[in-house]
């Protein structure tokens, strides 16, 4: 059976840092109720070693985490392999890195994304910022379409 992962990472204790998981538990209770047992979510600080091995059980995953770069609200891009282990940001492993050792440890390279959300208050407190929330609410929906529609071509075909 055709499975997608979708895997927010980050800090909820530091403010918009939890964006990655605030929209993996979204997409979790609206998957049950859309596509039950079709989508499965999993959360973490941050990414690691041992998650390579569970991407290589899924046909794509959707990495999700917060983005202090200077985007508009939200990207949506591909995931490449690569032998880089550091990104620039509080995680130590990047979704490139993970999807390398899948490649490499498992034979298995899944079509993998991340979808980065724009976040400004990094502060020690739970909570996101009024302005990450917008961005939360905006990727949630982009993200619910592309989900329908890589469910729904996979059942077609």
């Amino acid at each position: 059976m055709y499975k997608l992962l979708l895997y927010g990472y980050g800090n909820p204790g530091r403010q918009d840092d939890g964006l990655g998981i605030a929209l993996a538990e979204e997409i979790d209770a609206w998957a049950k109720d859309h596509f039950p047992g079709k989508v499965d979510v999993d959360t973490n600080y941050q990414l690691n070693i041992e998650d390579a091995e569970k991407i290589s059980h899924y046909q794509k995953v959707i990495f999700a985490d917060a983005s202090q770069e200077s985007i508009e609200s939200f990207t949506f891009t591909p995931v490449v392999p690569s032998k880089e282990t550091i990104e620039f940001t509080m995680h130590a492993m990047s979704p490139s890195y993970i999807v390398h050792l899948c490649r490499d440890l498992f034979q298995k390279q899944p079509d993998c994304f991340l979808l980065h959300i724009k976040g400004y208050e990094w502060e020690m407190k739970e909570g996101l910022s009024e302005n990450a929330n917008i961005n939360l609410q905006s990727s949630l929906q982009v993200l619910k379409e592309k989900i329908e529609t890589i469910l729904i071509h996979t059942q077609n075909h």
